[in-house]
């Protein structure tokens, strides 16, 4: 029996980092965001099978990329609130990696997903970005 490592919610990680691109003067809402993952999955015919943990699981992701610096509070110059982030450049990386507006967007999601939920802490990450890209 093969088992499959827990990997990231990349599309919602995505929705989350634009969010977070368009958040100058407002507070950045992950919950909102799970939201509307849930929407335009649903939209599609792909099931949500619970919004409240989708949500849940958005808080934990605004932590997470927080803490590993993909992710830093807005500067006030730029519209920042104490409750809004810019994209780091490890943030930016990220987001051009997984952005399903391009292209070929898989495969940096598969290198990412090899190294299940470790691909998010900076080492990892930092060490698959180029890799990823290249590809």
């Amino acid at each position: 029996m093969t088992t499959q490592a827990k990997t990231h919610n990349w599309d919602l990680i995505e929705r989350m980092l634009h969010e977070v691109q368009n958040s100058a003067d407002k507070p950045f809402a992950p919950r909102l965001c799970a939201e509307e993952l849930a929407q335009a999955l649903q939209q599609a015919g792909k099931p949500v099978a619970n919004l409240d943990s989708l949500k849940a699981e958005a808080g934990e992701y605004e932590a997470k990329l927080l803490a590993a610096g993909f992710i830093e509070p807005r500067p006030e110059a730029e519209g920042g609130n104490g409750e809004n982030f810019i994209l780091t450049p490890r943030g930016l990386q990220l987001l051009s990696m997984i952005d399903s507006s391009f292209p070929g967007e898989e495969h940096p999601r598969e290198v990412l997903d090899r190294h299940g939920l470790a691909a998010l802490t900076p080492e990892v990450f930092d060490s698959l970005a180029p890799r990823a890209t290249l590809v």
